[in-house]
């Protein structure tokens, strides 16, 4: 069975985007995005809601950006190669290839994913993800924590649930950035 892991960059007080819904303060340098192509490398599917969906979307277009970075190349690559599930009831179609829109998160459909998947998922975006931690579905969380703390917003984890975790590995970049993954505790 393959790991459903749940990765995203968050502030140090544990938000995702702050109150106003950005996440400019986010956005990894050369050394962090590279680590994280790394990490992601493993992942076939990626499963997001609208929203997230969306955001991540641009990355069909890198080709037209002046001159990415090799990072941002690599990751554009990973991008179109995955497969993408995207849960949204109110999205009409889907504008990406390898996409394919669903009404409804089932999480026995995801199980059902995870047994049969050649590779690992990765769950974007904090609404989606609290329903697969509620589920019981991620097997890893990565956090990249930014030294900078916004005050409120969107939080990485949602309220409301007791998870003791285990950490697995940590790693220091030189700006500043921490990455924490951990697995749910036996």
């Amino acid at each position: 069975m393959r790991k459903l892991i749940y990765s995203a960059v968050t502030s140090l007080d544990g938000y995702v985007a702050d109150a106003h819904g950005s996440f400019a303060w986010a956005a990894p340098d050369e050394e962090v995005h590279g680590f994280v192509n790394g990490l992601m490398r493993s992942c076939g599917t990626y499963l997001f809601g609208r929203r997230m969906y969306e955001t991540m979307a641009v990355w069909d277009a890198v080709d037209a950006r002046e001159e990415p970075s090799p990072a941002v190349r690599d990751f554009a690559l990973l991008w179109r190669g995955a497969d993408k599930v995207v849960y949204s009831t109110t999205l009409e179609s889907v504008t990406t290839e390898r996409t394919r829109l669903e009404r409804g998160f089932d999480p026995e459909a995801v199980r059902r994913l995870k047994a049969s998947a050649g590779r690992d998922l990765a769950v974007g975006g904090p609404g989606l993800a609290a329903q697969a931690i509620r589920a019981g579905l991620v097997d890893e969380y990565y956090l990249f924590l930014t030294p900078v703390l916004v005050g409120g917003g969107t939080p990485y984890f949602p309220d409301g649930v007791r998870l003791d975790l285990e950490l697995l590995e940590e790693r220091r970049f030189g700006n500043g950035m921490v990455h924490l993954r951990h697995r749910p505790a036996a």
